[in-house]
């Protein structure tokens, strides 16, 4: 569970909040999609809860570790893929895969399991002997969440996760996001895609200037509005006013 108690975040010598008051939780059990539009927050949001920035004010606990009190067994309990996969590019596949279970001191015997399992389930097994330039987008991007989930973390967070996915490693990653969930565990992924969050969320939260302005199930959203509207009008009508 990720757990977020009056966090906000203010960059530079401005007064504007990037991210402000954000009080809201990921539960165990359930996928929740993380949308908004550009600049709305997102990326500052999933930043400060992997670590990677830090909030100006309030808390964020995962599993029941605080991300700046206890920053190793917090990012013990996640797997984070980012939005950009041009990472470690002059490794071999292989050879960053092995990197991340050394960090997160996986078995060996472990590591050659779950790396075989995955590399068979995103198409990507025969690739893993060359260095990561000469991959693809697609196949970097797979890489990357591979290397994320050789830990098994409980707690996934993706950001745009199935961005330059074809479509067989996007149904095989989204069938995963599902048994996690199905598991006990609970997923966070950002998408600008609302389509994908309808079929896939349990729950959705929508960021605008910053702010939660939506946390709860997609019927519970479509329960506010009347008439015939469609997600992407409603989402519309959140987030066009400032």
């Amino acid at each position: 569970m990720i757990t977020l108690t009056n966090v906000s975040k203010t960059y530079g010598n401005s007064n504007k909040k990037a991210v402000d008051s954000q009080t809201w939780e990921i539960p165990d059990g359930s996928i929740t999609g993380f949308i908004g539009p550009n600049g709305a927050g997102k990326s500052t949001t999933l930043k400060m809860i992997t670590g990677i920035v830090t909030p100006d004010e309030g808390s964020i606990v995962i599993n029941g570790h605080d991300i700046v009190k206890e920053p190793i067994a917090a990012k013990k309990q996640f797997g984070f893929v980012s939005d950009s996969p041009d990472k470690f590019l002059r490794l071999k596949g292989i050879e960053y895969l092995r990197f991340c279970a050394d960090v997160y001191e996986v078995p060996e015997a472990q590591r050659r399991e779950r790396i075989d399992m995955f590399a068979s389930r995103f198409g990507l097994t025969d690739a893993l002997s060359s260095r990561i330039m000469s991959y693809s987008h697609g196949m970097r991007q797979k890489l990357m969440v591979i290397g994320a989930l050789l830990h098994n973390p409980s707690v996934w967070i993706l950001d745009e996760p199935l961005t330059g996915l074809d479509p067989g490693s996007s149904f095989a990653l989204k069938e995963m996001m599902r048994e996690h969930a199905a598991a006990g565990n609970s997923v966070l992924f950002s998408t600008h895609i609302l389509e994908i969050a309808e079929r896939l969320c349990d729950y959705v939260a929508i960021i605008n200037h910053g702010r939660i302005v939506f946390r709860g199930t997609l019927e519970q959203l479509r329960a506010r509005y009347s008439g015939e509207m469609s997600l992407e009008n409603i989402f519309l009508e959140m987030t066009s006013h400032a």
